[in-house]
């Protein structure tokens, strides 16, 4: 098996933490830029631990495998619509267009086209990572990889071989364990419930509270996001969409305060009428900036890059691709020239609480039903999905390399789960030593910044 690590700490220390800090200034510059505070508040979440720094550290992994070789990619192959950004965090429940339950991939900011392995060696380090935090051996850590992988080739080999694959799905009827209470959790969650955490009631009408991270808008920012907005509804598919009176707005605020991936992305809530004139009908939607996914960094393909109209366009199509029975209300819009994505906020959205598992044996049967569902996010797309980038089988394409070698895939996202995630450890360090010492330009500690 070939020495992962090795190819990527071929310099010395030093050397290596100017490549991050170099990566991770090239990728973020702009949005730095625009809200340093926001960064400062991701790198320090980041520097908390290496599972952290790994989640925000995208562009630094692609940055990587980019030059390792990948024995398993092929014309097909290395053109798989992939999630982009695949760790153990990065699952959870959606409510989907047929009002079932279900557990998948559940975030697409990252989502583009390459390496179908890209997500699968993504993933697996993530798992490396989580089992040392948990102190797992590193047998027990590499048997877990193994049980993801087989998965994901065993569902892979279902869809090629079986017809009807959009009808697999990680549901209430077909899991059992800790997923299986993660869908029975978002079953007690409600519209109301949520509405009532986010909105108040005044003169019989909704209308979002003032609260921390909500920003209300003057009149000439409220105008172009309404504007906005009504164009979007043009990009969702006929049979998706909804009476007129759904898309009635009826208040906008900007937000902050997301996750490590979206730190500095201008983001608005809308709420518009929904389903009926019905208060707890109401419905809260999501207009976010599109981000530069991270495979987009190292794809070259002047195809892939053309066909997408902005960030907020090949999120949408991305997702629609990844995901059968998305949400409806999906779409995208323009402001101010700028992509945006539009999605609802959904009140049936629960993630998966790795805390409460602990033992090897309780982590095995979760990430069985992670590997599914990966295979599933790569071979089975939405029916309305619009895009034409992928006109081949993608689960014939990854059975085709795959056939008679399914150990030796196995052997080689263990080995590769093993050296990223000790490399990782390492560039943690690096990355905290850089960070802590102002060695990245354009989020220096306040206290220094006014010193200076």
């Amino acid at each position: 098996m070939p020495d992962f690590r090795a190819m990527v700490n071929d310099s010395s220390p030093q050397s290596r933490q100017e490549r991050i800090v170099t990566t991770l200034v090239e990728a973020f510059s702009e949005l730095m830029e625009a809200d340093p505070d926001a960064f400062r508040t991701k790198f320090r979440k980041m520097a908390a631990d290496p599972f952290a720094f790994y989640r925000g550290g995208a562009c630094l992994f692609y940055a990587d495998v980019a030059g390792f070789e990948d024995p398993w990619a092929d014309e097909r192959t290395s053109r798989v619509w992939i999630q982009g950004d695949l760790h153990a965090e990065n699952f959870g429940t959606y409510m989907d267009a047929q009002g079932v339950l279900i557990f998948d991939v559940n975030d697409f900011d990252e989502a583009y086209l390459g390496h179908f392995t890209w997500d699968v060696s993504r993933f697996v380090a993530s798992v490396a990572l989580l089992g040392r935090r948990k102190a797992l051996s590193d047998d027990d850590i590499d048997g877990l990889v193994a049980v993801y992988v087989r998965a994901y080739i065993d569902q892979v080999r279902r869809f090629a071989e079986h017809s009807g694959d959009e009808a697999f799905s990680l549901r209430l009827d077909t899991t059992e364990g800790a997923i299986h209470q993660v869908l029975l959790r978002s079953r007690m969650h409600s519209r109301v419930a949520l509405l009532d955490s986010m909105t108040r009631v005044e003169h019989y009408e909704r209308r979002f509270r003032d609260e921390a991270g909500v920003r209300r808008l003057g009149e000439e920012e409220h105008a172009a996001v309404c504007a906005a907005f009504d164009a979007y509804r043009s990009t969702i598919p006929d049979d998706k969409r909804f009476r007129s009176i759904a898309y009635r707005v009826k208040d906008v605020v900007g937000k902050a305060g997301f996750g490590i991936g979206s730190a500095g992305l201008p983001a608005y809530n809308v709420l518009i009428e929904g389903y009926s004139e019905a208060l707890d009908n109401d419905v809260v939607l999501s207009m976010k900036q599109g981000n530069v996914a991270a495979p987009s960094r190292v794809v070259r393909d002047p195809r892939i890059k053309d066909y997408f109209l902005h960030h907020g366009h090949r999120t949408a199509v991305s997702q629609r691709a990844l995901q059968a029975h998305s949400d409806p209300l999906l779409g995208h819009t323009e402001l101010n020239g700028t992509g945006f994505v539009v999605s609802e906020l959904s009140p049936y959205s629960a993630d998966l609480d790795w805390s409460n598992l602990t033992e090897p044996e309780e982590i095995a049967p979760v990430l069985a039903y992670l590997g599914r569902a990966t295979a599933k996010a790569h071979c089975v797309s939405d029916r309305d999905s619009d895009q034409t980038l992928v006109t081949v089988q993608t689960e014939e394409a990854i059975i085709n390399v795959l056939d008679g070698r399914e150990e030796e895939f196995v052997a080689w996202n263990t080995a590769f789960a093993r050296d990223y995630a000790e490399q990782a450890r390492v560039d943690q360090s690096l990355f905290v030593d850089a960070f802590r010492n102002n060695a990245i330009p354009g989020v220096r500690s306040t206290a220094r910044a006014t010193r200076t």
